[in-house]
C-alpha cells in the first residue's frame, strides 16, 4: 500500500507513533523517526524497522524548535530524496484542573502539540509542493472535540490541530496533498496505563465497545490515508474511539 514511500513519523518513538512506524515499513515504507534523547528503546525500534525491509533514519529533534525541524527534514529529503508521507504524533500531557494550572504546563503543551504540528508540516508541506504529491496525517484526540476536565492545554492543542488541518488541506489540496486527523479516544499506551483502575472503569462505561483500543487500530487507520486508497479524502477527521464520541 505504501511501498517504496518515504514517510516522516514525529513521536515515532511509543505508542501509538511507533505502531504506526512499524505498520507502515511492514507495508513497504522507508521510515525517518525523531527523538530528544537517543535510548537504548530508540535504537531496538531503528533495528526493527530495519529487519522488516526499511531504510530508517532517526535525528534528534525537537517539533517545538523550528530551526531543528527545518534541518531535520532538510536531513530526511538528502538521504531518501522524497518525503511523501508525514504523521504529525508527537505529543505530551500536562494534566491538571484549570484553577491550577500554571501558565508553563499550558505553554508546554501547546508548543509540542500544536507548534509542533505547525513546524513540521510547514517545513514538509514545502518538499511535497515541489513534488506536487504529498499525505499529511495528523494525530488530534476526541478530547479535542469533545473536551475533557482536567486536560484544557491538551483540549486546546488538539482542537487547534483539526483546525489547522482543514486549514491546511483546503490550501495544499491543488497540489495532490491530502490532509487528514486521527482522533484517538482511550487506547493502550503507556499514557493510560498509568490511570486508576476506578478511571478506567468509568472510561469503559463511556465506550459502546466497552474496550479500550490498540496501538494497531490507530496504525491501521493511518496506513490507509497514507496509501493510494485515500486520494480523494481530505480535510477529514476520524475518530478511533470504539464508539465514544459521536457527532
Amino acid at each position: 500500500m505504501v511501498e517504496n514511500k518515504n514517510a516522516i513519523i514525529t513521536g515515532g518513538t511509543r505508542g501509538i507513533g511507533r505502531e504506526i512506524a512499524r505498520t507502515l515499513a511492514q507495508n513497504g515504507a522507508n521510515i525517518a523517526i525523531n527523538y530528544r534523547n537517543y535510548t537504548e528503546e530508540v535504537e531496538k525500534l531503528v533495528e526493527e524497522l530495519k529487519s522488516l525491509g526499511a531504510k530508517v533514519l532517526a535525528s534528534k529533534c525537537d517539533v517545538s524548535n523550528s530551526e531543528e525541524v527545518n534541518n531535520f527534514v532538510k536531513e530526511v529529503k538528502e538521504a531518501f530524496g522524497t518525503i511523501d508521507i508525514l504523521v504529525n504524533n508527537a505529543g505530551i500531557t500536562k494534566d491538571g484542573l484549570l484553577i491550577r494550572m500554571s501558565e508553563k504546563d499550558f505553554n508546554d503543551v501547546i508548543d509540542i502539540n500544536l507548534k509542533g504540528t505547525f513546524n513540521t508540516t510547514k517545513a514538509v508541506s514545502s518538499v511535497m509542493i515541489k513534488q506536487r504529491y504529498g499525505k499529511i496525517i495528523n494525530i488530534a484526540s476526541v478530547v479535542g472535540i469533545a473536551g475533557n476536565a482536567g486536560q484544557c492545554n491538551y483540549a486546546a492543542s488538539k482542537a487547534g490541530i483539526i483546525g489547522f488541518s482543514k486549514s491546511a488541506a483546503r490550501e495544499l489540496a491543488l497540489r495532490n496533498i491530502n490532509v487528514n486527523c486521527i482522533a484517538p479516544g482511550y487506547i493502550d499506551t503507556d499514557m493510560t496505563k498509568v490511570l486508576p483502575d476506578k478511571i478506567k472503569e468509568e472510561v469503559l462505561k463511556s465506550i459502546p465497545m466497552k474496550k479500550m483500543g490498540e496501538p494497531k487500530d490507530v496504525a491501521n487507520l493511518a496506513l490507509f490515508l497514507a496509501s493510494n486508497l485515500s486520494d480523494y479524502i481530505t480535510g477529514q477527521v476520524i475518530n478511533v474511539d470504539g464508539g465514544m464520541v459521536m457527532l
